[in-house]
């Protein structure tokens, strides 16, 4: 388990669980596309044998809630593109497997029988964590691209956070919501040393405007 997890400190009623379980479907099914696009990449092939498990545990989680909530995730009609190097693949990954476990850890506030699944999510975390722990410490080219890459993706996660957090059940608890899912993620990331130290909470645009 990855070794700078920390607890959310939000406590939402149980009129947002539904919104929640929405939300995760559609990360879940995010996650799942952006793995299957991955694996047709040049990674290792360690990095492919977990890729296939990690697609199929994305896989099963989203039947689990799509059963729960009596409803599907919209197919897609093409795999979304993902970057074609290594290094920026998994700073990819990873940061949109941290935003999935920020979720996770939300919605087991309310489930608790969904922890097993929680499990899984800080398994996938820690694996990206490890890989891109690894190519920082060798340095050179990578580990340059991999920090450049993150930096880009930090820029466009504000809005990605805003469109995840647009529904009325949420409306009340957007504001701290959005701060302690961005603080979370910018831990993370700064811990690796693939941020510096910024001001995590007023990243990107204003929210919701």
């Amino acid at each position: 388990m990855p070794e700078h997890t920390h607890s959310m400190s939000i406590h939402l009623p149980p009129t947002c669980e539904r919104a929640l379980l929405l939300r995760f479907v559609k990360a879940e099914a995010m996650a799942m596309w952006s793995v299957k696009a991955a694996q047709g990449t040049d990674v290792p092939p360690h990095v492919r044998r977990f890729l296939l498990r990690h697609e199929q545990d994305e896989a099963r989680h989203l039947r689990e809630f799509e059963a729960s909530l009596g409803t599907r995730a919209r197919d897609k009609p093409a795999l979304p593109r993902v970057p074609e190097q290594w290094a920026a693949l998994a700073v990819h990954l990873f940061g949109y497997e941290t935003l999935g476990l920020e979720f996770a850890k939300l919605l087991v506030g309310l489930r608790p029988d969904l922890g097993p699944i929680l499990e899984d999510e800080e398994v996938h975390v820690g694996f990206f964590e490890r890989e891109i722990r690894q190519l920082l410490v060798a340095g050179g080219g990578a580990a340059r691209l991999a920090r450049r890459f993150a930096e880009a993706w930090w820029r466009r996660l504000p809005k990605t956070v805003d469109r995840y957090l647009r529904d009325d059940a949420l409306a009340p608890y957007r504001h701290d919501l959005r701060r302690t899912i961005l603080d979370a993620i910018h831990r993370r990331f700064h811990a690796l040393g693939l941020l510096e130290e910024t001001s995590p909470s007023t990243a990107g645009a204003a929210p919701f405007s």
